[in-house]
């Protein structure tokens, strides 16, 4: 599996993008979001997802992870194949889909072009606790603690043999008790085993 390209970007299409790494030129399809995050020319890297069919292999490429995660997120809704999902993407920004499956708008996603009422409901049921873990507890966890502190009281929980769900919930729960204001992965995992 292709995870990113890094090269010179060759072309730029609001559908696509030719990506030049060492002499092979990768066509890549992106959402209207890439498009617009993307430079015109210049070094590019691009987060990839790579779809093997019988008839062909293709490369969907995002400018970020959070972009990449919500698209493998899609297209694990039955019924919404990856054109539908980048549709989806092109349409409306990583933040405002998943505060529309958080909310409960299916108008908001039956709006967007190839998705109708019972689409949009299927993509808020079975996404809803998906993107609650990964973009609430993202969003809300407190900006003030270290993204790293956060990742390696979570990495020694897991490898502990907690789930990654309850141990992520631990420490937001310890997180937003102390405002953020943790200086320690090894206190939060302490923490964190008195809660579990």
């Amino acid at each position: 599996m292709i995870s990113f390209l890094e090269g010179n970007l060759e072309e730029k299409n609001p559908a696509y993008v030719v990506v030049n790494c060492h002499g092979v030129g990768y066509m890549v399809h992106i959402s209207l979001n890439t498009f617009n995050a993307l430079p015109d020319k210049g070094m590019v890297r691009i987060a990839t997802y790579q779809v093997i069919r019988e008839d062909a292999h293709i490369l969907y490429g995002f400018a970020g992870d959070e972009e990449r995660e919500l698209f493998k997120h899609l297209i694990s809704v039955s019924g919404v194949g990856p054109n539908t999902a980048r549709m989806i993407l092109s349409s409306m920004s990583p933040p405002e889909i998943k505060n529309a499956i958080l909310g409960n708008d299916i108008n908001m996603l039956a709006s967007i072009k190839g998705i109708g009422q019972k689409s949009a409901n299927r993509i808020i049921v079975d996404l809803k606790d998906k993107v609650g873990k990964d973009g609430v507890l993202k969003s809300e966890i407190l900006a003030g603690t270290d993204n790293t502190i956060r990742e390696e009281a979570l990495s020694a929980l897991v490898m502990l043999g907690f789930a990654k769900s309850s141990a992520q919930k631990a420490i937001h729960s310890i997180l937003k008790k102390h405002q953020g204001d943790v200086t320690s992965a090894e206190y939060l995992v302490k923490e964190a085993l008195k809660s579990i």
